[in-house]
């Protein structure tokens, strides 16, 4: 007959300490079981993922598209900060549609695109059907070579109407952010106010072909680098749109170029269909751009609301 376990006068079982051996983690100076397990299928995933590159055992589309490279090399990194960093609730994604064209457009913020690369992490996770987000980003990424290529490889492509009609010909999810660099680069004092829609270029590309557009909402990303200056001369010195000073970039250097861990909310809202608009008409355009904005506007105030602080 077995006898009863020890335990604390709380009813509690003892711990390892406490029955004077030390936990299994720590005997002999080695690691605990789960821990050499992950390492293992870690070491197994690289090795592979190396015998696929090796033997061909991949497709990169037209664009330069890897989803190979995609799912094993990008994404184990920006899901890590997506889960552990950044702790995203990411909300309807059954407003995405399963298969087919969509346009999804979003707010834009963060000084640094990290709402891009969450909300493209995101959705391959959360889907159903684990869709890939093709994001159109601005030209000044095409123009660093070691960044252009590792955007293509991820999927993206060109900020350009030819080719984002080229996507959703092809039946893509596309992303499209409107605010632009007026987005990311707004003082933080204006955060979760949106900037000007540009010219309503992503409702006439939705218009032309025929897609539905699905607004989303990104809350968290105006908090990870809160932007109270601009270092415009600078700025104009490296060819960028802005330079940012937030309370500790640059006076801590690389430290400070660590995103702040705020606390983030990823929702998608119903689709908007693009059937009932004409093509070329200017005022549907305006019309449509300005019911996205809105739409996704609403939405932010809700969300900041409802998450209360962000670093909580």
């Amino acid at each position: 007959m077995n006898q009863p376990q020890a335990g604390r006068p709380d009813g509690q079982p003892l711990t390892g300490q406490e029955n004077g051996r030390l936990p299994l983690s720590r005997q002999n100076g080695r690691a605990p079981a789960g821990r050499q397990d992950r390492w293992r299928q870690r070491a197994a995933g690289a090795a592979e993922f190396a015998r696929q590159r090796l033997a061909g055992e991949f497709q990169i589309d037209e664009s330069g598209f890897d989803p190979h490279f995609l799912t094993h090399v990008i994404m184990p990194l920006t899901r890590a900060v997506y889960r552990d960093w950044f702790r995203v609730a990411m909300r309807g994604v059954e407003n995405v549609p399963d298969q087919g064209a969509a346009l999804v457009v979003a707010n834009h913020s963060g000084v640094l695109p990290f709402d891009a690369i969450m909300l493209q992490t995101g959705l391959l996770d959360a889907h159903p059907q684990h869709r890939n987000l093709r994001l159109l980003g601005a030209d000044l990424v095409y123009a660093i070579p070691g960044l252009a290529t590792l955007a293509t490889k991820s999927g993206h492509t060109r900020a350009d109407p030819a080719g984002a009609a080229h996507l959703l010909a092809g039946g893509e999810l596309v992303g499209v952010f409107p605010e632009g660099f007026k987005g990311i680069g707004k003082p933080f004092r204006e955060r979760y106010q949106l900037q000007r829609f540009g010219r309503g270029g992503f409702a006439a590309t939705a218009i032309e072909a025929r897609v539905p557009i699905v607004p989303c909402a990104i809350v968290g990303a105006e908090e990870i680098y809160p932007m109270i200056g601009n270092a415009r001369p600078l700025a104009r010195i490296l060819g960028l749109p802005y330079f940012p000073v937030t309370p500790l970039f640059p006076w801590l250097g690389p430290i400070g170029a660590i995103p702040l861990p705020s606390n983030w909310i990823i929702e998608f809202l119903p689709p908007v269909p693009t059937d009932g608009y004409r093509a070329g008409d200017l005022y549907a355009i305006a019309e449509l751009s300005d019911l996205v904005r809105d739409t996704i506007q609403q939405k932010l105030r809700e969300l900041v609301t409802e998450r209360g602080p962000a670093f909580s």
